[in-house]
């Protein structure tokens, strides 16, 4: 599958840039652009409990994001530019105690960068209800989704067309050649999940359709060339059952195949997962099912598949693992503390394929607390603390409890 040929992405930036610095039809550039800088300063630590790995992980750090988005010239096409700087500062860390947190980019030895950053930028280009970007960007599509489950957000580069020309419906097709993780500053070629195996390019194809007020269906094609292929399918639908009763159900098919020279080696698996969740009142009830079915795990690029068992630290996805989940949501709003919440979650997984037997399963339990100041000189900084305890036997190795701190604040700069 080709949806376009591949590009350079200087001409288009520059191209954006001389624009912005000429002629009235610019107004909207400057009059509708926006900036913020984000603050976020990051604590982690990992207690492994399991025999021959590191015995312990302890990183702190603060993080600064610049985001930039402009509005578009007043002409025929619309012509924008959005841009990101980010930096990291490592606060306390140290050879022995990094591993792998994705939080710096490590040297040979394991020590960890004193701190690292990128600059990047994206070309847009708007006719109607229609978008075109070239550049770095955070999609979020069940078959390519970025992280932010760090210091700073992982990205990727390429071009993406966002249509929306009918009312309910929203169509993407795009490439994309590169990736940078969350603890880079390098752009390099976008790679498939385990092992790091690098591809050409993903295309994808696909979009969203609202059926009804309540009901919205969804398909998307990827390909990542010569790794694999995956179709998926999507529907969710909202019941209102009563002034403060509400059941959501988030149902997710994907059919995965192994593609062209098949890198990574067989793929040719099924995914099914759904969730079903009740809200009542403050209250939110989930139970969810995953199960990955025939050759291979499931594949997906990055750190976050598009699964409803993805966790903070498991994603549930080995060959033939099978998972379920129970959460519970609360808004203490109801309390009188407005803006805390409090998260509890537990997800079992079994007969993953170990050893040519399905004997492989993990669990994992999360507790989170969220809270985001309603007032006074903090209004709107925001602290989070999450909890996590990760267990795994049958073949699998990896035991862990974890504690992640995490104090974030944006300031609009206009």
């Amino acid at each position: 599958m080709s949806i376009h040929p591949r590009f350079n992405l200087t001409l288009p930036l520059l191209g954006v840039s001389a624009l912005a610095l000429c002629g009235t039809a610019t107004a909207g550039f400057v009059d509708d652009s926006r900036a913020s800088l984000e603050l976020r300063n990051f604590y982690m630590n990992r207690d492994f409990r399991h025999s021959g790995g590191d015995e312990k992980q302890d990183e702190w750090a603060q993080g600064f994001l610049l985001r930039f988005e402009s509005g578009y010239t007043d002409t025929s096409i619309g012509v924008g530019f959005d841009a990101y700087a980010a930096l990291g500062v490592k606060l306390d860390s140290a050879r022995g105690r990094s591993g792998d947190n994705g939080i710096f980019p490590q040297s040979t030895d394991g020590t960890p960068a004193d701190e690292f950053s990128h600059l990047r930028g994206t070309a847009k280009f708007k006719l109607s209800r229609s978008v075109l970007r070239i550049g770095s960007m955070f999609p979020t599509l069940p078959v390519l989704f970025y992280n932010y489950g760090r210091l700073l957000p992982s990205s990727y580069s390429g071009s993406l067309l966002t249509m929306e020309e009918v009312d309910g419906l929203t169509l993407h097709a795009g490439r994309f050649t590169h990736s940078a993780q969350r603890n880079s500053s390098s752009s390099d070629r976008i790679s498939y999940y385990r092992g790091g195996v690098e591809s050409d390019h993903l295309d994808l194809i696909g979009g969203s359709y609202q059926l009804g007020e309540n009901l919205t269906a969804s398909y998307y094609y990827g390909e990542l060339d010569d790794i694999y292929r995956q179709h998926f399918a999507g529907l969710v639908h909202s019941w209102p059952l009563s002034e403060n009763l509400l059941l959501r159900t988030d149902l997710r098919y994907f059919k995965s195949r192994d593609d062209g020279t098949a890198r990574v080696g067989r793929i040719d698996n099924d995914t099914f997962n759904g969730m079903l969740s009740l809200s009542a009142g403050s209250h939110k009830f989930s139970g969810a099912y995953q199960q990955v079915s025939g050759d291979g795990e499931f594949p997906f690029i990055g750190q976050d598949p598009y699964v409803v068992n993805l966790s903070f630290h498991g994603t549930f996805t080995r060959e033939e693992m099978k998972s379920w989940q129970l959460r519970y949501d609360y808004d203490f709003t109801a309390l009188g503390v407005p803006g805390l919440t409090f998260t509890t979650r537990y997800v079992n997984g079994y007969d993953a394929l170990v050893d040519g037997r399905k004997q492989g399963k993990e669990w994992e339990r999360n507790n989170e607390l969220f809270y985001t100041v309603q007032s006074g000189p903090l209004k709107n900084v925001q602290v989070q603390l999450r909890n996590i305890t990760f267990r795994s036997g049958g073949g699998l190795t990896r035991d862990v409890d974890e504690n992640r701190i995490m104090v974030g604040y944006t300031l609009p700069l206009w």
